[in-house]
């Protein structure tokens, strides 16, 4: 293992029980927990042992929830002394690719995933939305799509792999899109979603939240991060504080992403976190010929695998 990607998953990783048998094992993933806990006032460790999953998974709930697992293997993988040479989160999962890189604590990440989820919540509660992934079509048609639709607001909300893509507004649009969609004999899967994420319907908490990010401390990065908005990593704790409020409203370029930890020549990617999205995802992007390793850190068994390995 050279050069290792941590990848850290969004929205849609939760599942019941995430998180449960390593809080059991690792005092460090105890400490996580209740850091959480105290900041939200939520009972995360409830949440993610318990469910239900309808309560996982209101954004209010689910933000912080996914963010402290994701941030409890963080933990113990700096405990065991891994280090990322680079990192990248899908949408939510950004803030913990920060903490990877030190650009902020952890104390901070749940603060900042906490009010992302509150104001977020707020704004799908003003204005209905919906999401739908359009899978066979490569992003120049699906974006050909977007601009037909002259009334009301959609757009491409993630640009997950070469062929499937997420896009976002109101419903309405979101439809004509989904049928103009299956017309170029692409496929269109409506997401279980309660707001309409990555547009421009949630634009109300960009400057309120913009302001919230005032309030926390950047640190330059001591190793990369791939950014969602710009595919690409940046040294200036400025201008990353300013590309984490532009990425509420802006797409997910996890696509251009994986291909710029190709460029870096990552040749290990670990995903770090509930479920095994992102993973899928890789394997989509990166052709066969490229020479790495996929690793899922999502439980105790993979992670006591991925630590052997790892030496």
């Amino acid at each position: 293992m050279k050069k290792i990607a941590f990848l850290f998953p969004g929205q849609g990783s939760q599942s019941v029980g995430m998180g449960k048998d390593i809080f059991e094992a690792y005092d460090v993933v105890k400490e996580r927990f209740q850091e959480a806990e105290a900041i939200t006032g939520l009972p995360v460790s409830a949440l993610c042992f318990e469910g239900p999953m309808a309560s996982l998974t209101e954004t209010v709930h689910l933000q912080p929830a996914v963010t402290t697992v994701n941030l409890a293997f963080l933990a113990i993988l700096q405990q065991e002394g891994v280090k990322p040479h680079v990192s990248a989160g899908h949408s939510l999962g950004e803030y913990s690719a920060l903490c990877a890189a030190a650009i902020v604590s952890e104390a901070d990440a749940i603060r900042m995933v906490f009010r992302r989820g509150e104001l977020m919540h707020r704004e799908a509660t003003r204005h209905q939305g919906a999401m739908a992934a359009i899978i066979g079509l490569p992003m120049e048609t699906v974006q050909a799509l977007v601009d037909q639709v002259a009334e009301g607001i959609v757009a491409v909300a993630n640009h997950n792999a070469e062929k499937q893509i997420v896009i976002t507004g109101a419903p309405g649009p979101v439809q004509q899109v989904s049928k103009l969609a299956a017309a170029e004999r692409g496929k269109a899967i409506p997401l279980k979603v309660s707001g309409a994420w990555h547009s421009r319907l949630i634009q109300g908490a960009e400057a309120e939240f913009r302001e919230f990010l005032d309030t926390i401390v950047f640190h330059p990065p001591e190793s990369g991060v791939v950014h969602n908005v710009t595919a690409a990593s940046e040294a200036a704790p400025d201008r990353i504080r300013a590309l984490m409020a532009e990425q509420l409203c802006s797409p997910v370029r996890w696509y251009d992403s994986v291909h710029r930890l190709m460029a870096e020549e990552v040749d290990t990617f670990v995903e770090v976190g509930p479920g095994k999205v992102l993973t899928g995802l890789v394997r989509k992007i990166v052709p066969g010929d490229y020479p790495c390793k996929l690793y899922n850190v999502h439980d105790m068994a993979s992670l006591e695998g991925f630590l052997q390995d790892a030496g």
